[in-house]
């Protein structure tokens, strides 16, 4: 599922979580952002190897494309994304809030740029917890080196203005960054191109 290369950030360290083996990986400034789940590292967030459970929430289709400055796709891209459950909680040891974590959902996921710098996953709309207001992490890296990091958001969504992120943000930066989500036959999708401006 989906195609690989060296993660952004290396592994950590692994812990037991409610019985799936896991990998602690650190982003910026050191902080724990996710258990990276050893079992399926792909573009689906929405089932996990080897569990029946399916992820609770909004199922979406997250795609796009990733280009230079110029509007020349980058194919061979690391794009890894991360984001909570569905009930607000995150696949990390930082998040000791006492919710129950949705066993179905991945919570981390990556893709790699095809040839016309396209990327694509499978996961859920973002859902709000304290402090914050509905996002999606998301990381771009040419093998080891980082190239962008930022966050995506629902489009007028009511909490917007109140989020601490999103407000330092002009409007032209926020809506880079805002997922639009349509209908189709094969269910909900946005689309959010990247554009890579330290290539």
């Amino acid at each position: 599922m989906g195609r690989h290369a060296d993660f952004c950030a290396k592994p950590a360290f692994s812990q037991q979580f409610d019985g799936v083996q896991c990998d602690l990986g650190v982003i910026k400034n050191s902080i724990p952002a996710t258990l990276l789940i050893t079992a399926l590292y792909g573009q689906a967030l929405v089932k996990v190897e080897g569990l029946v459970d399916k992820a609770g929430g909004e199922i979406i289709l997250l795609k796009g494309m990733v280009s230079d400055r110029n509007g020349v796709p980058l194919d061979g891209l690391r794009i890894e994304i991360w984001q909570t459950d569905v009930n607000g909680k995150y696949l990390h040891s930082g998040d000791n809030r006492n919710l129950e974590y949705d066993k179905g959902f991945q919570g981390f996921g990556h893709d790699i740029t095809d040839s016309n710098g396209n990327y694509i996953f499978r996961t859920i709309k973002p859902t709000q917890y304290p402090g914050r207001t509905p996002h999606i992490h998301v990381k771009i890296c040419e093998g080891e080196k980082e190239l962008l990091t930022t966050q995506f958001y629902i489009k007028d969504y009511p909490d917007n203005h109140k989020d601490g992120i999103f407000s330092r943000m002009s409007e032209s930066e926020a809506d880079s960054v805002s997922m639009i989500f349509s209908e189709d036959r094969d269910g909900t999708e946005t689309i959010v191109n990247i554009v890579v401006k330290s290539w």
